[in-house]
């Protein structure tokens, strides 16, 4: 049902004698048992629902805190519009939609096959047709959504987080014989990372993704899940898209702000040129290179370092790791991870190439692409944990610190007021002297955990 969002009235009817006709505003309650938490974030929850009208029918509820997303409605309605519009069996479909005065609930299909880290590092077998079948579905899915006028704009399977060469010295994870090719030494200029004067209109934008970092040396963490999902358990699943946060249609103006998952995005973003569908498909050929070697095309722990590869375009097919894969595969990841827009693969003819038509070798690369997902992105998995706690602690202090400072604030006036010196020490309440006030740019250290 099409409801009204964040307090906007629709039209009511009325009587025959004159007099308005209260309706009944559906509630979620009247159609679904809300059971366990499945997941939080910035602005929302999601909870298991159960069908009153169908027991044993579940679904998946967004519950969106009208508070907290204030400011930021319009990213709402649009990921609503978007979700409404399409209707593909790849894509995560949005069932139905309620409000009350403080919350919107989005009811979702529900998915439950899990990420395809785990999916690929359970395998006992896993080879380039595994991995030209899930490339295959992604792309079916986008082209269908291009064709609807949408752009995802954030397509990834593993976030990306980088971890300190030096520590991982010291773990002992980097090979005695052979460097990891992402503990590759860089040598691009910070200059060349590209600084947006543009106010971002997006609730994910590079304003609050890299903060103040871009041309610092930093560690960059980045906790947000994937979204390409397992539709269930079973061997054969098909897989699914989700997360449209970020998703745009084109009929609502020219794209330019600089927004998405940093490894991920297309360099004609990260020029600040306006861009279409083809940024979703150098997304997939991110997706594709990850899928067979276990580690991304670009690295580097330096974010303008970063962006100054993916705006080269300069990757490699680093020996060992790509020694076993066809050319047909590396064909098609070029065709797919081409810095001129122009030339770069569509959707549809990269549906056409011979690696997704049945070209794809037959051999087992389980073991190599395995072990580099582990080494690569398994502990980045602990460390978006660990970093969204070291985030809620961080707010809660900073809440601490304003409210301290403003008991301090309000003290000072009231001493004026009586004639007193508010230069003179006065005895701290025990609020203001337990709260802690961060440094102007707090460092990790500066979090507790």
């Amino acid at each position: 049902m099409s409801m009204p969002l964040f307090g906007k009235k629709e039209p009511t009817t009325k009587k025959s004698g004159g007099k308005k006709e209260d309706e009944k505003t559906p509630r979620i309650e009247d159609k679904y048992d809300l059971k366990d938490l499945l997941g939080t974030g910035a602005f929302s929850q999601v909870r298991l629902a159960e069908s009153k009208d169908l027991p044993g029918e579940f679904s998946a509820v967004k519950i969106i805190d009208k508070k907290a997303l204030k400011g930021k409605e319009d990213s709402l309605e649009n990921e609503i519009q978007v979700l409404r519009r399409l209707r593909h069996p790849n894509i995560v479909r949005l069932v139905e939609t309620f409000e009350d005065r403080s919350r919107v609930y989005l009811v979702m299909e529900l998915v439950t096959g899990g990420e395809l880290f785990d999916r690929i590092v359970e395998k006992g077998s896993y080879t380039e047709k595994d991995a030209a079948d899930l490339i295959r579905q992604v792309l079916e899915a986008v082209d269908y959504m291009h064709q609807q006028g949408v752009v995802h704009r954030d397509l990834k399977i593993f976030p990306l987080v980088f971890l300190d060469l030096e520590e991982r010295r010291r773990e002992g994870e980097k090979e005695a014989e052979t460097v990891n090719p992402i503990e590759k030494e860089q040598s691009f200029q910070a200059s060349a990372c590209p600084q947006s004067g543009r106010e971002d209109e997006d609730e994910r934008s590079w304003a609050v993704i890299l903060g103040e970092t871009r041309a610092q040396e930093t560690n960059f963490l980045n906790f947000q899940p994937e979204n390409l999902l397992y539709y269930s358990p079973d061997e054969d699943s098909k897989i699914m898209i989700s997360d449209f946060g970020l998703s745009k249609m084109e009929d609502s103006g020219i794209m330019a702000t600089a927004c998405g998952t940093p490894g991920y995005v297309a360099p004609e973003v990260l020029a600040q040129k306006p861009y279409g569908k083809a940024v979703d498909v150098w997304s997939i050929g991110v997706i594709a290179y990850i899928l067979l070697c276990g580690y991304p095309p670009f690295y580097d722990e330096n974010d303008a370092n970063l962006f100054a590869q993916i705006l080269k375009g300069e990757f490699e097919f680093d020996s060992p790791y790509w020694d076993d894969i066809s050319d047909s595969a590396k064909d098609f990841i070029r065709g797919l991870m081409c810095v001129d827009v122009e030339k770069r693969f569509s959707c549809k003819s990269a549906l056409s190439h011979p690696w997704i038509c049945g070209n794809a070798a037959d051999r087992n690369i389980h073991d190599s692409v395995s072990a580099q997902l582990k080494k690569n992105f398994a502990k980045s998995r602990w460390k978006q944990l660990m970093h969204a706690i070291a985030m809620v602690h961080k707010m809660q202090r900073l809440a601490l610190s304003s409210a301290s400072m403003d008991h301090q604030d309000e003290k000072r006036t009231d001493a004026e007021s009586l004639g007193e010196n508010p230069g003179d020490p006065q005895p701290s309440s025990s609020s203001s002297s337990s709260s802690q006030q961060l440094p102007a740019n707090p460092t990790s250290s500066d979090i507790c955990v």
